[in-house]
């Protein structure tokens, strides 16, 4: 009798045995199978998935790494992770130790919380991937140490859609190009989004707040970056969109508030024939509305609105910005009349340097911009001036009230165009 009990003992327990430890599971598992996870539980990793599979975590179910390596690894094509969380990778900057590594194609995460990892996600040679609902966090060390939130290198045609990400360091794409980010949350970094040598992306309807620069394109071309809310970007070097000599970019339909410099444009565009167009855009409530870092030509402002900017423009080192486009846009400083009623102002509008000159040549007297003595200085330079006032600025028809951008797109936007197969099936 105790030798019958025994056996059967030992045949209910071995199928357990089998698959003792997830890495084991996913390994037995056939294509396309579907490993669902105890909610609650916690999986020790590293886990490396090799073949398709679906991992569903159930909404609670933890896949932890032990503070060693990547967490989770997708060397595959299309798999599927959902509604799992990823929790303590390794704390290696040389390795990329990350909560979720993407080296392949077509493949879906969705609803996944990622906590405690150095980098995020690390799209490597990664294309036409999904990652949807997912939130993002680093580890609770400073700033300047913590790994990417995002980082997209040598990977195209990826969509990255309603993520929430937070407290880690930088949203970097490098050398890719076709990649979505669209809808997205991103909070409390250092660079909100950084292209590097990355043409032909979309940046559209995302939020980015308290982040030291926004968006910064470097060396990016034909970038579109449109209907973002680009908010309280502050410090010494705090800017919302940052041009590093990228050409072709659209930047319009934003919301840039709040920032320590609105649009920040260092020889921009860099091939003279692809301009960069600016238009109805939010500018305000920034330090400065827009700084060019030299005197330059191929940014078209178009039909953007300039608010309570403390100053409107700025070009370092004696330069203007008269070799710039200017056409309709609203300025709230505008002191000319509209007697016809067309909407027009019927004076140019024009910003010349008085004191201004000062810490437009000498960065650093920006500090007392807003002091006494500045200001004194400036009403003497413009009672009075010692020597002619350099005009900046030159918008010969500005509009004298402010541009009513949602009408204005709902006039011209095209009609949605259906969604691709890939994201119908990933919803």
């Amino acid at each position: 009798m105790r030798i019958a009990l025994l056996i059967a003992c030992l045949a209910l327990a071995a199928p357990a045995a089998l698959a003792e430890t997830l890495q084991e599971r996913i390994d037995a598992a056939p294509d396309g199978a579907e490993i669902t996870l105890i909610p609650g539980e916690v999986y020790m990793g590293p886990v490396v998935v090799r073949h398709p599979v679906v991992i569903d975590g159930q909404g609670s179910a933890v896949i932890d790494g032990g503070g060693k390596g990547t967490v989770l690894t997708l060397e595959t094509d299309g798999a599927t992770v959902k509604n799992v969380t990823l929790r303590n990778s390794g704390r290696l900057h040389n390795e990329v130790n990350a909560g979720l590594r993407i080296k392949g194609a077509f493949n879906v995460v969705r609803d996944t919380r990622i906590e405690n990892s150095l980098f995020g996600i690390d799209l490597t040679q990664a294309n036409n991937n999904v990652l949807r609902r997912n939130y993002i966090s680093s580890k609770h060390v400073p700033l300047e140490i913590r790994g990417d939130s995002v980082r997209i290198w040598y990977s195209n045609d990826n969509l990255f859609e309603q993520n929430h990400v937070e407290n880690a360091r930088d949203f970097v794409v490098w050398y890719s190009s076709g990649n979505i980010i669209r809808d997205n949350r991103i909070q409390h970094g250092r660079y909100g989004i950084h292209f590097m040598y990355a043409h032909e992306n979309l940046v559209e309807n995302n939020e980015i707040s308290d982040c030291v620069v926004g968006i910064f394109l470097m060396y990016a071309n034909d970038i579109t970056v449109r209907g973002n809310q680009i908010l309280r970007s502050w410090g010494a070097a705090g800017m919302g969109v940052g041009f590093k000599e990228t050409s072709g970019a659209v930047v319009e339909d934003n919301k840039i508030l709040g920032n320590a410099v609105g649009i920040y444009l260092d020889p921009s565009p860099w091939d003279p024939d692809s301009p960069n167009a600016f238009h109805r855009n939010q500018i305000a409530y920034n330090g400065i509305g827009v700084q060019f870092h030299t005197e330059w030509t191929g940014n078209d402002f178009r039909d953007n609105n300039f608010i309570s900017n403390f100053t409107q423009i700025s070009v370092r080192g004696r330069g203007t910005a008269l070799k710039e486009g200017w056409n309709g846009n609203y300025w709230e400083d505008y002191a000319g009349f509209d007697r016809d009623g067309d909407g027009i102002g019927d004076a140019p509008y024009e910003i010349y340097n008085y004191a201004d000159v000062l810490w437009m040549d000498l960065p650093p007297a920006a500090f007392f911009r807003g002091g006494l003595a500045l200001a004194a200085l400036d009403f003497v330079e413009r009672l009075a001036p010692f020597t002619e006032p350099q005009l900046l600025v030159r918008e010969a028809s500005p509009m004298a009230r402010p541009l009513d951008h949602a009408a204005a797109r709902a006039e011209t936007a095209p009609r949605e165009k259906p969604k691709s197969a890939l994201e119908m099936l990933t919803q």
